[in-house]
């Protein structure tokens, strides 16, 4: 699936170029629970087309009663000489309940009517070719300007401005065309990754059957340099060939990937640390980033458990949510070893 800004941002530019009324959405605020991140944007067309969301269903219900009616939205921009409004759900429990918000939650979105189809082109040509991008909205009028920004930045608002900044989509390369790969490519998918798969082994890559996926069979290390992983990138070995897997993740460790790791034992990730030391003058600073075994304890054994497992942990860290030690597989597995007396390496897992 596409990155979910670039589809509401794409929905709305056609709608706009088409000589449509159209909406445009920004949750700028949240107290308590709530069902959408700040940042978030939902499109509404005149005709009741939504793409994108703010919340659970309910506040879009709202909005589409509200403003699809062209009147309407002529009266309403009118009345605010184009400038954006700023509007809050949820204040009280009732409030709450009718939107479908979690018990005290309240959302305060910025609505933009009629967004200039010009600007809006310009900023997602820049995100189709990857650019990082700040879309900054003057409150007294909703005049937009498009800039490059240098890092990833979260919605900033004051009595002036809106700022948010919008990115390409985060990236996910895994070495190895495998049966694992498949179950986590799907998934990497459905999370709005763009999932590359390099696998130079062709009787692995012939067999490939997920949709959508671009599937090379350059060596690793040199798909890795031509990949340019970057912030919103993670590159993950699946193959135990470290024929295959040692130089790719080699090359990942000197890129600003936020995530890096292999499959593979206690045993066999201890062991590939102890090569990239002894051959490739790598030290255990220099090996902090690279994660092994991968994925989250929840005691998977077939490969679609195993890929719920390292998708979880790519999106905590992609997320910057903490792990705690419970849920590390070597950690856990250590654990099991020395409650039943036996080595590390005899507790079996696929991941650890």
């Amino acid at each position: 699936m596409e990155n979910l800004d670039v589809t509401v941002l794409r929905a709305l530019r056609d709608w706009r170029a088409a000589g449509q009324h159209a909406l445009m959405a920004t949750v700028v605020r949240t107290w308590g629970s709530s069902p959408r991140p700040i940042g978030s944007i939902m499109g509404l067309a005149e005709k009741g087309a939504v793409v994108g969301s703010v919340s659970g269903g309910c506040i879009e219900d709202d909005l589409i009663a509200r403003y699809t009616q062209a009147a309407a939205a002529d009266a309403l921009k009118a009345s605010t000489n184009g400038a954006p409004q700023f509007v809050k759900y949820g204040i009280t429990a009732d409030e709450a309940h009718r939107f479908g918000l979690p018990c005290g939650g309240t959302l305060e979105l910025l609505l933009e009517f009629d967004p200039d189809a010009a600007k809006l082109s310009e900023l997602v040509s820049a995100l189709e070719t990857g650019r990082l991008m700040h879309r900054s909205v003057n409150l007294a009028d909703g005049a937009v300007s498009i800039e490059p920004a240098q890092a990833p930045a979260a919605l900033s608002v004051n009595e002036q401005r809106l700022v948010n900044t919008f990115g390409p989509e985060y990236r996910m390369l895994l070495i190895g065309a495998g049966q694992l790969g498949e179950y986590l490519a799907t998934m990497a998918l459905f999370c709005g990754f763009a999932v590359t798969v390099c696998d130079p082994r062709e009787e692995y890559r012939g067999a490939w059957s997920v949709a959508g996926v671009r599937v090379l069979g350059t060596m690793p290390d040199d798909t890795v340099v031509d990949f340019k992983p970057d912030r919103r990138s993670c590159v993950i070995a699946l193959t135990h060939d470290p024929k295959l897997d040692d130089l790719a993740l080699l090359e990942a460790l000197s890129s600003d990937a936020f995530y890096i790791g292999a499959i593979g034992s206690r045993r066999n990730n201890a062991a590939r640390r102890q090569r990239m030391i002894e051959h490739f003058d790598q030290t255990e600073e220099s090996l902090q980033r690279l994660r092994g075994p991968i994925g989250i304890y929840i005691g998977s054994k077939t490969p679609p458990e195993i890929a719920v497992s390292i998708m979880s942990e790519v999106l905590a860290v992609k997320n910057g949510v903490p792990l705690s030690p419970e849920l590390d597989v070597a950690h856990v597995k250590n654990a099991q070893a020395e409650q039943a007396d036996l080595p590390g390496d005899q507790v079996a897992c696929f991941t650890g």
